[in-house]
Formats: C-alpha cells, structure tokens, sequence
C-alpha cells in the first residue's frame, strides 16, 4: 500500500471517529435533555401525589378550560392548519369542544382518589394512586386537540406528562402544552406537570420512552411498536380501516349523511374516519344518488387508476407507500393533483372496490376523503366482505353498521375481531366517544391482541392510577366436589 492510500484510509477513520464522536454528544445531549425534563416531572407529581379528589379536579377543570375556550382554540386550530398543511381550521375548533368537554365530563364523574370501590361482602377495597410521569407521543394528524384530550385524564390520576410532539407540528403541540400549563398555574399547581419536548427527534422520543413510568403512543404503527419495545410499560393503538355495512333496512340518506360527515370532517385525521362502506344491492343505487347529494364525486376506472397512481407512491427506497402529499388533504387538491376533473364542490372522492379485496389498495385506509364502495347481496356476503376488508387492514380497531336487525347487530357482536362496532352511528365521532353515545371518551383507541395492542379499550382516566386492593377475611364459602362436578359426573362420569 502506498502512502497516500495509507493517509487516505487514516483521513477516513479520523472522520468517522469525528462521526460518531459527534453522534455520541448529540446523544448524550439528548439523554441530558430528556432527564432534566423527566426530574422536573417527578418534582412536580411528587407535589400533588398528596391532592385530594376536590384538588386534583380543580387542576383538570383549569387545564382543561385552556384549550376549550374559544379564544385559544382558535389560535392553537389555525396554527395547526397553518404548520403541517393538514386538515380543516373549523372541524379542529369543533374536535377542541368535543373532545375536551367529553374527556372533562368524564373525569368529573370519576373518582380516582383514596378509596374508589369497596365491596362488604368480597372484603374487597380498592385505593387508587398515580402512575408517575407519562410520556405522551402525538401525531402529525391532530397535534392539538391529542395533548389537550390526553393530559386531563392523565393529571385526574395526579401524574404529570411529558409530550413528544411531531417534528412537523412542534410550534402547535407546544401552544397547547403552554396553554395547559397557564391552566395548572392559575389553581397553584405546579406547571411543569404538563411539559413538551421543544426539539423532538426520533432519539429524544426514545429516550423520553425509556425515562418515564409509562407511554402513551397515539399515532402511527411505527411509533406504537417503538413504544412496546421500549422497556417501559406503554398504552399504544392500532391501525385503523373503519367500515361500515348499510343494511337492506337502513335509513339511506341518514347513512349516507353520517358517512359523508365522518369522512370528510377535518379531512380524514381521525383514524375512525370510514374508509370503506359495504351496501345492500337493493339500496345501492339510492346509495349512490345520496353520496352524490352530498357532494361525493364517483369516480369511473379510468380515474380510479389515475386516483391510485398518486395515492400510493414508491419512497426513496423504492417501497410503494401512501403518499404523504395527499393525507388529511381536501378532496378538491388530492383530484387536482391526480390529474382528475371534478366539480369545484366536490368533499369526498369514491371509487368502487374490486373483488378481490386482497389485491386493492383502495381496499385499505387512506388519510383523506376518498371512500371506497362494494355492493352485496345478501348479509353472509356482505360480513364476508367487512371481515375480509378488515382482515385486510385494521384488525381490531371499529367497524359499524346500518340497520335495526337485532341478530345482525349480535352477529358482528359476537363474531368481529374489532375492539369497538358502532350501530346507526359516524365512526369518527362516535369511536372515541361522544355525547350521543357512551363509549368512553378519548383520542387513543386500544386494539386489543388483534391490532398489536395491550387493550381494547378507549384509553381514558382509568389507565392512568396504579390500583392497591385491600382483601379483609369473609366467611369461607369453600364449594364441595359435588356442587363443582355433580352434573359433570352424572353426563361424563368420574
């Protein structure tokens, strides 16, 4: 080897110790960074860990009325719209009201305070405690109205949170944390109980998983998986692909109408958003005229094609994917850049699916208001269409249906792998709870073992206390064998 080969494989190894010095600093700031974060949220919990039931309510409704005021939920819709060029400025000031009068009025309701449940007869009690710090992931989708909906369940259970904002939607998510904090000062209580990540990075993100006592991922199966993996017990969700059936005996224009509404209500952010509905031949027709009605655009083939050509794009590696320029985008700016012609009132592009469900990207979820729309004839066909579509993606995550048929309600009750089904209801709205319907409310939708998930639950206030259970001594009520098997011996013998 000559010299200069020789200086030349020095100069490489100087520099990529240079690299990875760097790299090492960069992560050592970071870890620095997140610690002084997580020992600020412990002093604070440490401080109200003590508040009474009538305290800690004080703190959410103060918190909480923050980012429901009109005044601030303007600026903090606005900015959202203005920062990631995603969804709607007035649906995100209605997904403010909803959602945090729904998340409060809950947590008003509830007790999570010393004793909350005591049986006489099992002995049993039950004292709640905090969970500690929460580091909270939110998504690019709804960077807002998630810390708003998330931090006032997590402060009912006298814990403090640590968001980890999107790096496209850092300046948004950090107004709401400001916002909240104004909110925790105003009744005395320590600010630094709600805290953001001011520079977020996949490495901040980590290490905030790995610090805290818990994680709350809501967003995208990436960060959910990073979440599980962390070390540190963690609340995460699955993908969605909501669907819903419209039954032989459905209020058409009501479905429809529902429909329309969920999808396009702030551009399809929310992972409930239908992305496929499923109707009877003998309505599809009339289905179809009230889609139109409702400003929908149907497109033929030809457009279909062109539609899925801009809808799902290779990435720099190659790998087919949903294209980001179209998500939470207007139906109006998805068909312009399609190449498509539509009306200039068009809310909701919809393309047929094919048959072979497996095969169609249409058949899965798409971030934006384009609709996908199948035709059966008869209900075992069309409970194998909304089981296939969800088999396709979205397992565990909602479905719905049209109809007042008891046994076909039961039915999806009893055989769908989903975590929650909803009846003559918009998925949207209606998933993470709302006021005409009881599911509890929230912005995080557990999936249960079917999406990946720990739960099927809609995570709310409960998932954030410990719960100590004190047993005192009954009265022995011991079954004998024959009470236990009796019946089982007389059929099957001992």
């Amino acid at each position: 080897m000559s010299l200069s080969s020789l200086d030349l494989v020095e100069h490489i190894l100087l520099n990529n110790i240079k690299i990875d010095l760097k790299r090492g600093l960069a992560m050592s700031d970071t870890k620095t960074m997140i610690a002084d974060l997580v020992a600020k949220a412990k002093a604070a919990q440490e401080k109200v860990a003590n508040y009474t039931q009538e305290q800690i309510d004080e703190v959410c409704l103060s918190a909480a009325w923050e980012v429901y005021k009109d005044e601030n939920i303007e600026k903090l819709a606005r900015l959202a719209v203005d920062e990631t060029g995603m969804g709607v400025f007035e649906d995100k000031l209605t997904k403010h009201k909803v959602k945090v009068l729904g998340v409060i009025k809950e947590c008003m309701e509830a007790k999570t305070v010393g004793c909350i449940e005591r049986d006489e007869t099992k002995g049993l009690s039950k004292y709640a405690k905090p969970v500690g710090v929460v580091g909270a992931l939110t998504p690019v989708t709804n960077p807002t109205a998630t810390p708003a909906s998330n931090s006032i369940p997590i402060l009912k259970g006298r814990n403090a949170v640590i968001f980890a904002p999107h790096p496209k939607a850092v300046k948004s998510s950090s107004l709401a944390v400001e916002y909240l904090r104004k909110g925790l000062e105003k009744v005395g209580a320590p600010a630094d109980l709600v805290q953001v990540i001011s520079e977020p990075s996949i490495e901040a993100t980590n290490e905030l998983m790995a610090q805290v006592d818990l994680v709350l991922a809501t967003g995208g199966s990436a960060m959910v998986k990073a979440a599980y993996s962390s070390g540190t017990p963690a609340y995460g969700v699955g993908p969605g692909n909501s669907v819903q059936l419209i039954a032989e005996d459905a209020d058409v224009p009501d479905a429809i109408a529902k429909v329309t509404m969920s999808k396009c209500f702030d551009n399809a952010t929310s992972c409930s958003s239908e992305n496929s509905i499923i109707i009877h031949h003998s309505i599809y027709a009339a289905a179809r005229k009230e889609l139109e009605a409702n400003k929908a655009y149907i497109c033929n083939e030809e457009e279909k094609a062109k539609l899925k050509n801009w809808l799902w794009v290779p990435n720099k590696k190659g790998v087919i994917g949903l294209n980001p320029a179209i998500i939470a985008q207007s139906a109006i700016k998805i068909a312009k850049d399609a190449g498509l012609s539509v009306p200039q009132n068009t809310r909701m592009l919809v393309v047929e699916g094919a048959p072979t469900i497996e095969d169609d990207k249409f058949s899965g979820e798409k971030i934006s208001p384009v609709l996908t729309i199948f035709q059966y004839k008869d209900f075992a066909e069309g409970y194998s269409i909304l089981k296939r579509l969800t088999d396709y993606a979205g397992t565990g995550h909602s479905c719905g249906i049209f109809t007042s048929k008891r046994e076909y309600i039961e039915y999806l009750g009893e055989n769908m792998k989903s975590s929650r089904i909803m009846v003559r209801q918009p998925q949207a709205p209606a998933n993470g709870g709302n006021f005409f319907n009881a599911m509890p409310s929230t912005v995080t939708l557990g999936c249960g073992t079917w999406g990946g998930n720990i739960t099927t639950e809609n995570i709310h206030y409960k998932h954030f206390i410990n719960v100590t259970w004190v047993s005192e001594p009954i009265t022995p009520k011991k079954p004998r064998d024959e009470e236990m098997w009796g019946q089982f011996w007389a059929k099957y013998g001992k």
